[in-house]
């Protein structure tokens, strides 16, 4: 199964796998951070908006919506991304969002004109498949997520393949299967920097 797991991860250009991204311990502080804060319940699973508010309905970020820095649990994480360089400058808005058995997510590309060109994604809680489509082709790639992983999506992983979260109790992966238990994926994305100069614009002193 390793040899079609590896076989997998090459055959989507611009993504990169890193399991043990964090500790076991950083995985738990984390999961406790988060539930210390309020969760958002507006849509089908529960999520929380660190940055910018990212509105789901019109696929946008409203400068209105500025929430204000990242909190310094979050910064942490923020800044390990920069100094490991995964991303070019320290993430500017985490989504965080949570998914008991049986929820999901539709397959989407995360919003080209909201978002710059890395999106990166670190699991907590259960393993689970994340399900990548080609948009302009039939073909269909599972990859398996394990908790304290981290998927980074750029190029064509960001552009050209939607990915989502089947709706199941159970995943299927290869000969075995994997019951899904809470999983709760951080989000680390920038605003896109036409957005990002609206945004600063509102906010300066008069």
């Amino acid at each position: 199964m390793q040899n079609n797991r590896d076989t997998e991860l090459t055959q989507i250009p611009g993504m990169k796998y890193i399991p043990d991204y964090i500790t076991e311990d950083e995985h738990d502080n984390l999961l406790e951070m988060i539930d210390r804060q309020t969760w958002l319940e507006d849509l089908k699973r529960r999520v929380q908006h660190y940055g910018y508010k990212y509105d789901y309905k019109k696929r946008s970020v409203n400068p209105s919506m500025y929430l204000g820095e990242l909190p310094e649990w979050l910064l942490s994480i923020a800044r390990r991304l920069y100094d490991n360089r995964i991303l070019g400058k320290i993430p500017d808005q985490v989504i965080i969002n949570e998914y008991q058995p049986g929820q999901g997510i539709a397959d989407h590309v995360d919003c080209p004109r909201c978002f710059e060109n890395t999106i990166i994604s670190l699991s907590l809680g259960s393993t689970c498949i994340m399900q990548f489509s080609h948009v302009t082709t039939p073909e269909k790639i599972p990859i398996l997520l394990y908790p304290r992983s981290l998927i980074v999506l750029q190029g064509q992983a960001r552009y050209q393949w939607k990915h989502g979260i089947p709706a199941r109790k159970i995943d299927k992966y290869g000969c075995r299967e994997f019951v899904r238990t809470r999983r709760v994926s951080m989000t680390f994305r920038n605003i896109s920097q036409p957005q990002n100069t609206s945004i600063r614009q509102l906010f300066q002193p008069k």
